[in-house]
């Protein structure tokens, strides 16, 4: 187990998985982690839920921790670096996820010297089952980059991206989920047309979608060769795929995961 100590900056549903992510996964001990969060009744709930510490005080945090995890809105976050600057030395990391804001936006308010991670994680992080990426900067060592990578491992996958790529990872990922969820509604709304009572087609699709990732990611083989193996010649599935392949399906969610990109790109500047 780490003995590094650390302060999560925000504890909202993000924050709480990666305090979740940490302890199961055996990574950092409650008692050294701390959150601060302006929220009293949170705090309280953190505690007693998971045993860290919390304060409503930013300072405090600095004192304890030597890792700072920015779980906050990107909106506020200039405010909030504003706020720690003045309690903040160049020991501490910082590991921001707040989406569209650049390493290079951070480095403006604390100054190019501070070790700073940034990450793009998606919502399945919630059920420890995210997809992240994330780059650093110059300041970052080899072993505050893996320590981020084990962070970030412990609520699912993690990969390490060059920077200007972690617009397209919002496209990809980050956006993902959203574009997974219509396909699931959509095919329960296809079950039912064909009969199925509602709440038995939520059941065989969401487990038909959860069924289809596990093997993919356990036999370790290509989309395309699963999908093959369940395409008899003159069968059901190749009827239901020509229907989707005539209806663009591939082009539109190439197009789908583009467009985020460049709307993430867009959101950055």
């Amino acid at each position: 187990m780490n003995k590094k100590k650390i302060g999560l900056v925000g504890g909202g549903q993000m924050g709480e998985a990666l305090i979740r992510g940490m302890i199961e996964a055996g990574l950092v001990a409650a008692e050294n982690i701390m959150v601060a969060e302006p929220d009293e009744n949170r705090c309280d709930s953190l505690r007693q839920t998971y045993g860290v510490h919390a304060t409503i005080r930013g300072a405090d945090l600095c004192k304890f921790a030597s890792v700072l995890l920015l779980a906050v809105k990107p909106q506020i976050m200039q405010p909030v670096l504003e706020q720690y600057k003045p309690t903040l030395s160049e020991k501490h990391l910082l590991i921001s996820i707040a989406a569209g804001v650049s390493l290079a936006a951070i480095e403006q308010v604390v100054g190019d010297r501070q070790p700073v991670i940034r990450v793009m994680p998606n919502t399945p992080a919630l059920v420890l089952a995210g997809a992240s990426a994330l780059s650093p900067n110059g300041s970052v060592t080899k072993e505050d980059l893996q320590f981020g990578m084990e962070i970030f491992t412990a609520i699912g996958t993690c990969v390490q991206l060059p920077e200007h790529l972690l617009d397209a990872v919002t496209g990809l990922s980050g956006s993902g989920p959203g574009y997974v969820f219509t396909f699931i509604e959509a095919m329960i709304d296809g079950g039912v047309l064909a009969g199925i009572p509602r709440p038995v087609a939520e059941q065989l699709v969401l487990q038909t979608v959860y069924g289809s990732a596990k093997l993919a990611i356990e036999s370790g083989e290509p989309a395309a060769v699963l999908k093959g193996k369940v395409t008899s010649p003159g069968g059901t599935t190749i009827a239901g795929l020509q229907v989707l392949e005539e209806a663009g399906l591939r082009g539109t969610v190439m197009a789908a995961v583009d467009r985020a990109s460049r709307r993430s790109q867009e959101l950055g500047s």
